[in-house]
């Protein structure tokens, strides 16, 4: 393992109480490696000698295998977060869904035997419609997972296609009410500003996911991101100015439908915002597990950062000899304040003054300058008990953040 030291620190960590904790397990494998995805996902491929129209699935043996090494890595890392509640369980990819629920029945009684999750824990499944089969995902639920994330993405049949999506519209409608059968808590992911796409074809797609009233539904602004079939062969998108008015579109009609505005992307019926993910931007902790997986973990006197080793086959050698971990680092004090704002002004609604010092144990007035500069700019409010993104600055969230980058 790398373990990168920190320079000189202006002052100590020294947290009044450990923050919420969290697990997220990575799954790394998928049918197909769509062209704008940059998460460490691996394209599976077909056994040798099988049938060219014959379904991809993730083997037998390497599907035990990896399980045992997420249970080894687990346990390696049991003595940095010894008797901590988890809260929620995150299970993300890649295709989790690609599991079979006997490998997933015995990671999460793995992961039950081994951290004391809370009783109401929220567990979470990434599941691509392409991979939906009603009694796999009945079975799912059955199991303990308990919250499903749908990556739909379109019901627009041309778009699918052009976001290489594995799954045709009818799919995508077909996987929501498999979900329907036996999940009430899931999300419907979707994107916006695709190749090609006209206001009135962002709308509908909206609307299509209003009409099954889903708990959740996040709208991501479609990115082109480095390391990306998309960034090496850029497709036609949308301008500035008529992703704007998507964005806006979607905003409002999603409020006039009774969902909350709670972060950047993310839109939830009252009660129903996605647990893990609040954690992660109230700058809470969170254990990775799985190849290339990232972790933060705080202590009393410091907090650190974590990467497990990439590639899936690494991952697993490494890890069944008792190194997961590629890489761990302390956060600079000096980073925390903006580490802090990067997580905290995704939220509509801000923070409370008193967790700024409760997550990084520094006062606030170490952001003085930068809270009156953002506050003159029109990009936060604020008073005595609460830190929030205007409008303007959650539609400049760069800008707002890179005020704080000066600390």
């Amino acid at each position: 393992m790398q373990i990168l030291q920190s320079p000189a620190k202006v002052r100590t960590v020294a947290l009044p109480a450990l923050p919420p904790l969290s697990l997220y397990v990575h799954i790394p494998w998928c049918v197909r490696k769509c062209p704008y995805c940059d998460f460490n996902s691996h394209e599976l491929k077909p056994p040798v000698g099988s049938h060219s129209a014959a379904p991809v699935t993730l083997e037998s043996a390497l599907e035990q295998r990896y399980v045992g090494a997420l249970i080894a890595d687990l346990e390696s890392a049991l003595p940095q977060i010894w008797g901590r509640p988890v809260y929620t369980v995150f299970l993300g990819g890649g295709t989790p869904s690609l599991l079979t629920p006997r490998a997933l029945d015995d990671l999460l009684c793995a992961i039950r035997a081994r951290l004391p999750l809370v009783a109401d824990a929220e567990i979470t499944l990434e599941a691509n419609p392409g991979t939906f089969e009603a009694g796999k995902f009945a079975e799912f639920r059955s199991i303990g997972v308990n919250r499903l994330s749908i990556g739909i993405q379109s019901f627009n049949a041309e778009h699918l296609r052009a976001l290489g999506r594995i799954h045709d519209a009818a799919q995508a409608r077909a996987a929501i009410e498999i979900a329907q059968s036996s999940f009430e808590n899931y999300n419907i992911d979707l994107m916006y500003a695709l190749p090609g796409q006209t206001m009135q074809q962002a709308e509908a797609d909206i609307e299509t996911a209003l009409s099954f009233s889903p708990a959740h539904i996040s709208a991501y602004h479609l990115t082109i991101e480095p390391n990306t079939l998309f960034h090496r062969h850029p497709p036609m998108l949308p301008d500035d100015d008529a992703s704007a008015d998507m964005q806006q579109a979607i905003e409002m009609r999603l409020a006039r439908a009774g969902y909350q505005h709670y972060e950047t992307s993310a839109f939830a019926r009252a009660g129903q915002q996605a647990r893990h993910n609040l954690n992660y931007w109230t700058f809470g902790d969170y254990l990775g597990i799985g190849a290339g997986a990232h972790g933060k973990l705080s202590f009393a006197d410091r907090i650190v950062r974590q990467m497990r080793y990439k590639q899936p086959r690494e991952y697993m050698d490494r890890t069944e000899a008792g190194a997961a971990v590629q890489q761990e680092q302390e956060v600079r004090v000096s980073d925390l304040p903006f580490e802090f704002m990067m997580n905290a002004m995704r939220l509509t609604g801000g923070f409370e003054l008193s967790l700024f010092a409760a997550r990084t144990s520094l006062p606030l007035h170490v952001l003085g300058e930068e809270l009156r500069e953002a506050e003159f700019r029109g990009l936060i409010e604020r008073d005595h008990v609460r830190v929030q993104p205007t409008l303007k600055g959650q539609r400049f969230l760069n800008d707002l953040l890179q005020i704080f980058l000066k600390t």
